[in-house]
């Protein structure tokens, strides 16, 4: 006996040990896993901070302001060569010309003012340099009228070379019509006027000589028997009733002509064809007792920039009117000083320009954002001449002392404003302000249209529209599976909508494309009618089983009802696309979509919201089922129990105590379907047309922020205005859900706070 009390008691200490042991294991690893979710917790916060900063980090450089720093100053190089007409900056910032009214071109060094080369244009003896013009900026076109009726058109060039690896610019002029003075004027009277356009193939100049204008284009003809090409001549005069002109103006496209008179008007032709010009609009620029003073090409030639004696800058633009005539229009005003702008030089690559005025201000503005960008006094006096180069991060002044500037200038992205993101836009060849994304282009006369209005737009559309498809579905899902469906059908019905939830997007987007909106448009009356005919088929056929006997009804255990409606759900859903060709052809003349144009006129797009309605709420229904049919099968069963034992039916004990109780959790399906459907990128992309439209119709597509960024980032230049915007439509879509799913939180607690006393 005492044998046994000492084993009883050693088997004691033991188990005791062992007791201790396992319940400092266990105190260690509850330790540990509080821990882990506490650091887990806190990484995830990190990672969305960092994720958040990273986004403002790319973003902020859009709305740093620009800035120009003077560089050197130095004398002008080669004065003694005749007055500036004209200063120009070669791509790299490395060689300035100016042009003389001598004939001469004095190439130099634009940091330093180091002359590099003289090049000299073929001026005949006894002739003077009477008008000259620029032509192209990109292209370097100029043309020196002559005093006898003569005329030299060249061409700036620069030639890259790297001998031994260092860049190597040579600066030389070229002739694209020969070196040998054209014979413009027949009478030899000087060009008074003068204006060029060159291309490969075909040249225009205008010239104003004698009180006439005149009209020259020369095409250049190559012969498979002869080495040179020969240029065809075609001359037309231009009738005008005022001659009195003060710059003449040329688009890229030589099929439109400007002539802007001193009284402040414009006559504007058309010279398609170069023999027979035709006038097509004669308009006043300017307002009452104001000058035109600076007249010049918005990048890209479809603008015309217009700079009057009262410090304004108006932008004309050829706008189409509702018969689809063309004609030019005031798109805006820039109000740039208080004194007469003497000058206005445009960038080479985008819708930017600068401007000088009469009281030696600078100043840079981008004329879409509708900015100004930078705004410097450079002078004391009248500055004589300005150029801006071709990346327009640099500029060269030369001033009335005999000085010039060379500056610096950081503008990286001036196409950016809130005006442009958020507000109407009046672009170039559009007939009035609208919200339009337009990224990119094949040619730098392209002008950029950022504006996110749309694409957010877009995102709350597709949002909506599978949140209407997709929640009524989910909610009513999950009441019925949770309070109503017995447990033995439950174990089947909630793993299958949750392995929905497992379905690749892109295998929905894929579907939703190529299957489902083919068949939509096919069976659009079909689709519609199944809003009617399914619960239709429902209520009868519940109608049906009420009037059956009740041996036969008992035979379905409870809590199996629902099994039964799956038959009668897909002959019903068979039933609408069978009836749907007959439909149309009885109610619809054939076409729904053709009714819909011609009576409504909604136009049909065969990827729209109707088709990312339907997938992305396929897609969004297991995640709102899932959450919302937890929160309500864990609703206290003493709650339910109370409740039926107090007399109430199922459906008052549903709606009066289950759907209170767990309307945090289901408050918080739907937040969380939200967000999935906000985010959604590859069903988007796939089931619509992914075009930045504004339109409500269901039968229209539409273009998302997610979509959007995953469609063009790939191509966007690392750094570039693109690239940062896209940034900015990230950190939009981040901070809309961020906002949503914080007020959806505050939200979910107080209906907890509020119904936690059930």
């Amino acid at each position: 006996m005492a044998e046994m009390n000492t084993n009883y008691k050693q088997a004691s200490i033991k188990n005791n040990a062992n007791g201790g042991y396992y319940q400092k294991w266990r105190l260690i690893k509850d330790s540990l896993a509080r821990y882990g979710v506490v650091v887990g917790g806190l990484g995830v916060i990190l990672a969305i901070v960092l994720i958040f900063f990273y986004l403002l980090y790319v973003v902020y450089p859009l709305f740093i302001s620009a800035k120009a720093e003077s560089v050197s100053q130095y004398d002008v190089p080669e004065k003694q060569l005749g007055n500036t007409l004209l200063l120009s900056l070669e791509e790299q910032n490395e060689v300035a010309v100016r042009l003389t009214d001598t004939g001469q071109a004095v190439f130099f060094e634009a940091p330093t003012g180091k002359t590099v080369a003289i090049k000299t244009v073929g001026i005949p003896d006894g002739a003077k340099v009477s008008s000259f013009a620029q032509g192209s900026p990109v292209r370097g076109d100029l043309i020196y009228g002559l005093s006898d009726g003569r005329a030299i058109v060249a061409k700036l060039k620069y030639d890259v070379t790297y001998p031994n690896d260092v860049r190597l610019i040579t600066p030389s002029l070229a002739y694209p019509l020969g070196d040998s003075p054209l014979v413009l004027d027949d009478s030899g009277a000087p060009l008074e006027k003068v204006a060029v356009k060159a291309g490969d193939d075909l040249t225009t100049v205008v010239v104003k000589a004698a009180g006439k204008i005149r009209l020259i284009s020369f095409q250049k003809e190559e012969s498979l028997f002869e080495d040179e090409a020969s240029l065809t001549r075609t001359d037309a005069f231009l009738e005008i009733p005022n001659a009195d002109i003060s710059d003449i103006l040329i688009d890229k496209e030589q099929r439109n002509l400007y002539l802007v008179h001193n009284d402040g008007n414009l006559s504007f032709f058309d010279i398609s064809n170069k023999s027979q010009p035709v006038i097509k609009q004669h308009l006043n620029l300017v307002a009452a007792g104001q000058k035109i003073t600076a007249v010049t090409f918005l990048n890209g030639d479809l603008s015309l920039l217009i700079g009057d004696s009262s410090g304004m800058v108006a932008q004309w633009g050829m706008v189409r009117d509702e018969m689809n005539r063309t004609a030019l229009q005031k798109i805006r005003v820039f109000k740039v000083s208080d004194s007469s702008v003497l000058a206005i030089n445009i960038e080479q690559r985008r819708k930017g320009f600068m401007t000088l005025d009469a009281s030696g201000n600078m100043g840079i503005y981008h004329s879409t954002a509708e900015r100004e960008l930078i705004k410097e006094r450079i002078s004391d006096s009248r500055p004589l001449a300005a150029t801006l180069s071709p990346r327009a991060n640099a500029l060269l002044v030369q001033k009335d002392n005999g000085k010039l500037h060379f500056w610096r200038v950081d503008n990286e992205h001036p196409e950016v404003s809130l005006k442009v993101l958020w507000q109407e836009v009046w672009y170039e060849s559009y007939a009035k302000p609208n919200y339009i994304w337009q990224s990119s282009s094949s040619s730098n006369d392209f002008e950029p249209k950022y504006s996110l209005t749309p694409l957010v737009f877009g995102t709350l559309k597709a949002a909506f529209y599978s949140m209407l498809f997709a929640t009524p579905l989910a909610l009513m899902g999950a009441i019925y599976t949770a309070y109503f469906m017995t447990p033995a059908m439950r174990r089947y019905v909630k793993p299958s909508i949750e392995m929905m939830g497992a379905l690749p997007t892109v295998i929905l987007g894929f579907l939703a494309g190529l299957w489902l909106a083919p068949l939509i448009e096919n069976h659009l009356a079909g689709i519609f009618a199944l809003f009617m005919i399914i619960p239709l088929g429902v209520m009868l056929f519940a109608y049906g089983w009420h009037r059956m006997p009740e041996h036969i009804q008992h035979k379905i255990p409870e809590g199996w009802d629902a099994a039964l409606l799956i038959p009668v759900i897909l002959l019903s859903g068979w039933f609408a696309f069978a009836v749907s060709v007959p439909l149309e052809e009885l109610c619809f003349n054939g076409s729904l979509k053709d009714w819909l144009k011609h009576e409504w006129g909604m136009a049909y797009d065969q990827r729209n919201s109707l088709v990312v309605g339907l997938a992305m709420g396929f897609a969004v229904i297991p995640t709102i089922f899932s959450i919302a049919e937890d929160a309500i099968f864990s609703v206290p069963k003493h709650l339910t129990v109370g409740s039926l034992a107090l007399g109430a039916t199922p459906w008052q004990t549903m709606t009066k105590v289950v759907l209170l109780t767990a309307s945090p959790g289901i408050f918080s399906a739907v937040m969380i379907g939200l967000g999935r459907a906000v985010g959604e990128t590859m069903i988007v992309l796939m089931a619509t047309g992914n075009t930045p439209v504004m339109d409500l119709s269901i039968f229209q597509g539409m273009r998302t922020l997610a979509a959007n960024i995953a469609v063009e980032m790939p191509e966007a230049e690392v750094n570039s205005t693109h690239y940062r915007v896209l940034f900015l439509a990230a950190l939009v879509l981040f901070t809309f859900t961020f906002v949503v799913n914080t007020l959806a939180e505050v939200i979910r607690q107080r209906l907890r706070e509020r119904y936690s006393s059930l």
